[in-house]
């Protein structure tokens, strides 16, 4: 290597790394902004996009001023890497395996940031060399174009995929009960209320949810222990609820008739559906999206792909999984999302059993 092309190796070494990260935060935000964001006001979207637009800005600033660009880099890098070993520790995770693991997520923007410090320090020997800068425009930009490319291209083609599927959901406004049959699945599901979580509707106030959102699996297993309700139970605290448990003490069969009240006696008219149940039941424009599952997969298999569509979900709230009546293990238990995973995002997968979100709800179900 001769000339000042020895002195180009670092700059392009550390922005095609730095491309690579922004690439996959691009992929990320943008993805999760139609996946998951997509619901209510717009400004529920933005926050998705903070990753890449952080990546992309830092992007610039290092292309533009590398030294600058490289402190930050590595005060990012530094500083991101002792939190989360620190966290590790107090989990009682930290050992020599997973730090080498971790290495590469942070610990690589350390060697990026050292990398832009040697393209600052060589671009002032580029310049003594070479004292007129390239004619063209695309040789005076290259590093721009090598760190913006990859992400420009990622976000379109995100974008062409996932544009269709939110712009097309279909939404017929009725929040009763409804009954979805077909595929094998023939089952009445809850109407808006205690029975049905839609989670943070576009009405509300920030961080406010409707009925029964929130719930984690437990609380809803657990629901008609007495005192009948949410809140601490005696002789309950401290272990996980169990498939029996949601059977016999769960919510649903506290669901009246109709659906939209919680009585403090079982009434045994509602139940929570199974995995199964909900994969089978998955919509498209309103019709059935003959899904089916193999029981342990992270993707049903459907005829056509579902999607956030009435009358199985509301696509203007912010719940995107239902949780099931099965238990995964001890700990856990199953949820299914809108899309029955695969390429269109999320999984059929399982969630700790303490835990609750507003993009985690429940959905009652009873036999026609």
């Amino acid at each position: 290597m001769s000339g000042n092309k020895k002195y180009k190796l670092p700059g392009y070494i550390a922005t095609g790394m730095l491309a690579l990260s922004t690439t996959l935060w691009t992929f990320w935000s943008v993805g999760e902004m139609f996946y998951e964001g997509w619901w209510g006001k717009w400004t529920n979207r933005l926050p998705y996009l903070v990753p890449a637009f952080i990546c992309w800005l830092l992007t610039f600033i290092a292309l533009s001023w590398p030294r600058l660009g490289g402190w930050i880099i590595i005060l990012i890098g530094g500083g991101f890497t002792i939190w989360r070993w620190m966290r590790q520790y107090q989990l009682g995770l930290l050992t020599l395996r997973w730090a080498l693991s971790f290495f590469p997520i942070s610990g690589l923007l350390i060697l990026v940031g050292v990398l832009f410090f040697l393209e600052a320090h060589y671009r002032r020997k580029r310049r003594m060399i070479d004292r007129e800068p390239p004619k063209k425009w695309a040789s005076r930009n290259l590093l721009f174009i090598i760190a913006y490319t990859p992400p420009l291209l990622t976000a379109i083609f995100v974008t062409a995929l996932f544009a269709p599927l939110v712009l097309s959901r279909y939404d017929d406004g009725d929040r009763d009960a409804r009954l979805i049959q077909g595929n094998g699945a023939s089952l009445i599901w809850a109407p808006s209320g205690p029975g049905w979580s839609e989670g943070v509707g576009p009405s509300q106030d920030e961080g406010k949810l409707l009925d029964g959102a929130n719930l984690s699996w437990n609380a809803i297993a657990f629901y008609g222990v007495p005192p009948v309700g949410f809140g601490d139970k005696t002789g309950y605290t401290g272990r996980n609820a169990t498939e029996t448990d949601m059977q016999v003490m769960g919510l649903c069969r506290y669901l009246s008739e109709d659906g939209t009240t919680l009585l403090l006696e079982a009434q045994d008219i509602w139940r929570m559906p199974s995995t199964d149940e909900i994969v089978r039941s998955l919509v498209r424009k309103g019709e059935n999206a003959g899904c089916s599952w193999d029981g342990v997969s992270m993707h049903a298999e459907c005829n056509i792909q579902p999607n956030k569509d009435s009358p199985l979900w509301a696509p203007e709230a912010s719940v995107i999984y239902y949780l099931a009546a099965d238990e995964y293990d001890e700990d856990s238990a199953w949820y299914v999302p809108y899309t029955g995973g695969g390429l269109f995002g999320g999984v059929i997968g399982h969630q700790k059993k303490t835990d609750g979100n507003s993009r985690h709800g429940h959905r009652c179900v009873k036999n026609p």
